[in-house]
Parts: C-alpha cells; structure tokens; sequence
C-alpha cells in the first residue's frame, strides 16, 4: 500500500483545497452566522465535478475511488466543515442511486445531481429512530403502481432545500429486513418540511423535519429491492462516515494551522508562545494525532475501495477515532488562543461547533464502537 497520493490524486486534492481557500474560507464565519445556505457555491464545486466525485461517468459522475474522495473532503472542510459535511450527503446519495438504481433511475436522477442543479438529502433517522435506525415507523403501503409514504424523518441535512429525498421505509414488519429504499422528489403532494432547526453548529446547511402525508411515489422510484432498504442504508453509509471523518480532519488541521500561526506571533513573559516547550510539546502531540487520523481513514478508504470483507468494521474505526481525535485536536487549538479562540472573529469556535455533531451522526461513535465490538466477536 502506497501512503503517498498519486500524481492525479494530489492534482484533485490541490484542486479542492484551492476551491475551499477562494470559495468557501473566506466566507464561512458570515455563512455561520446568517445561516447561509451557500447553493452556488455548491454548484461552482460540482462544475469541477465534485458533485458525484465517485459515481460512474457514464451519468456525469467523476468516476473516482474513496480515497480520492477522503482527500476531496478534508481539503473543503479546511474552508468550511459544514459545507463540506453537506456536499459529502449529497454524494452518498448520488452514489446509492448509482449503485442501487436501474438504468433508467440512473440516467434520470444523477445527471442534475451530478452538477447539483438538483441537490440531495438522506432520509434515514426519525424521532423515535436514530441508532436503531431498524426500528423506524415512516410507512411505504404498495397501491396499485405506488407506494404511498406516511411518516416523519427528523434531523435531515439539506431539507427543504434539496430536490431529491433518499427515503428509507417500512414495507414490511419483519425489522431491519422490512425496509425499502425510496427516491422521493421535492414536488411531490403530502411532503412537507418543518422550521430549519436552531443548531449548535452546522449553520452553512438547513436542518429539517421531513413529513409523509400520503405521498405517493410511483413504485418505478423503488431503489433497489424491496424489503432490501436497510442494506442499501448500512452500504451508503459505510461510504458517509469515512466522508464524514475526512470532513473532521480537514476542520482539525485548519484549527491546527490557525493554532500554530497564532503562536508564532501571540507573545507573553518575552516570548512567542511557540517557543516554550510546553506549547512545543503540545502541538507535536497535535500533529502526531493529525497523522495517524490520515494514515488511519485512507487506509480505511482503500479497503472500501477494495471491497474487503473488514471494510464495514474499518470504516467504523475511522468514523470513531478520526472524529473523536478532530475534534479534540480543534479544542485544543481553541484552547491555545486562550481568549481570541472563543471570539467569532478568528474561526476557531465555529470548527469547534461544527465538528462536535460529527461524532454524533453518520452512527453516534458509541454504535461505531458496537459494530467494530461484533466485528471481533463474530471470529470468536
């Protein structure tokens, strides 16, 4: 295995850091604050084919691997955690219908969602289901050539704005294996949206409640077979959270970075803060950890890539120590400007709100450790 980026690999991932740098940092702080849902920008990151970074061409996808998105992700999160947090949803769906779509699914939804004319949302978690995503209630009756959708989905990125809706439903009573899959459009009759939720991060994206009333979806928007939802589910998100964990590396090492310039010119008792050894050793521990992030998801990104029988249990152990160590990597940067770091202003606090709730969706880091847990015990 190559730890190094390829020649191509390094081209895109220069590519996106050069979008977050002109496009997404320089706006982030008055996106936050005036819950900005920034559309166009989004649409300028599809136009160099960030919009399905690893869908097939065939349909307007980039037809890349997973490791060539981890690197995507973390260069835009560098920008702005929340809009890269946003645009890797938007994949994962672009990708399940790619994967699990017909061919007439594929060539009439992806080609508007590939250059995010069309945006997307996943619709999986409800009020009474989040880490026991098996047992959600939101109903899916056939009707002669529809299926008729009623129920609630709770904490949705991207809701009332996105023209696309994932839907995970029940089509049967037998649990995880009663779930079907779904593709839901914006105009549909009886799909309605709650008020954007008030949040403690994550203010560059809208987060809703979505509400079936009797919607009825033509059976042809079945994704993949039915009562075979929940597979197609666990297999998007697999994806998700190593999306999710680069987003996390890439807010960390901008705080990191923030940090470190931060020291170079903060002085107290005669000094720059960078040259006690305190600090010193403070900040190597925060770049070791930034390193073994990288190392960790990128290996994870190529056992996916690979499609090895350990992918699922890896991709859990990226999600949970790279979010974990991210997070606590920009704590600590916030720490390290002492009073600056809790001021608007500089950046900081905002990474720190962003970050925290990705330890929570995706699969709380609680149930990454359930999954890795059975992975183990399952040999034994």
């Amino acid at each position: 295995m190559d730890f190094l980026p390829s020649e191509e690999q390094a081209a895109i991932r220069d590519m996106a850091e050069g979008f977050a740098a002109e496009e997404l940092a320089p706006f982030a702080v008055e996106w936050d604050q005036a819950k900005t849902f920034p559309v166009e920008t989004l649409r300028k990151a599809a136009a160099l084919g960030l919009g399905a970074i690893y869908t097939r061409d065939d349909v307007g996808g980039s037809g890349l691997g997973r490791q060539e998105a981890v690197m995507v992700f973390e260069a835009l999160a560098k920008g702005c955690p929340s809009v890269a947090a946003y645009l890797s949803i938007h994949n994962m769906c672009v990708w399940m219908i790619d994967r699990f779509g017909n061919d007439e699914q594929r060539q009439s939804y992806i080609p508007a969602l590939a250059s995010m004319e069309h945006l997307a949302s996943y619709c999986l978690t409800e009020p009474g289901a989040g880490s026991d995503a098996g047992a959600l209630r939101t109903r899916a009756v056939r009707d002669g050539d529809d299926y008729v959708l009623t129920g609630e989905k709770q904490f949705i990125s991207g809701a009332g704005a996105s023209d696309i809706y994932v839907v995970m439903a029940r089509t049967a009573d037998a649990g995880a294996r009663g779930i079907s899959a779904f593709i839901v459009e914006k105009g549909m009759a009886g799909l309605s949206f709650g008020a954007n939720e008030k949040k403690m991060g994550w203010n560059a994206q809208p987060t809703r409640t979505v509400t079936f009333d009797g919607v009825r979806v033509p059976a042809a928007n079945l994704l993949g077979l039915e009562n075979k939802g929940f597979n197609i589910a666990m297999a998007g998100l697999d994806g998700g959270r190593l999306n999710i964990a680069a987003c996390s590396l890439g807010g960390a090492q901008a705080a990191f970075d923030k940090a470190v310039e931060y020291m170079g010119q903060r002085k107290a008792f005669g000094a720059a803060l960078h040259e006690f050894q305190a600090l010193q050793f403070r900040l190597a521990d925060m770049a070791t950890e930034l390193e073994v992030a990288r190392t960790f998801l990128w290996r994870a990104a190529a056992a996916l890539d690979a499609k090895t029988d350990d992918a699922t249990r890896l991709c859990a152990m990226a999600k949970r120590f790279v979010t974990d160590a991210s997070f606590d990597i920009a704590n600590q940067a916030l720490q390290l400007h002492g009073g600056y770091g809790y001021l608007a202003d500089y950046g900081i606090e905002k990474i720190v709100r962003d970050l925290r709730v990705h330890q929570i969706l995706e699969g709380t880091n609680e149930i990454m450790r359930v999954i890795i847990a059975r992975g183990i015990t399952a040999k034994s």
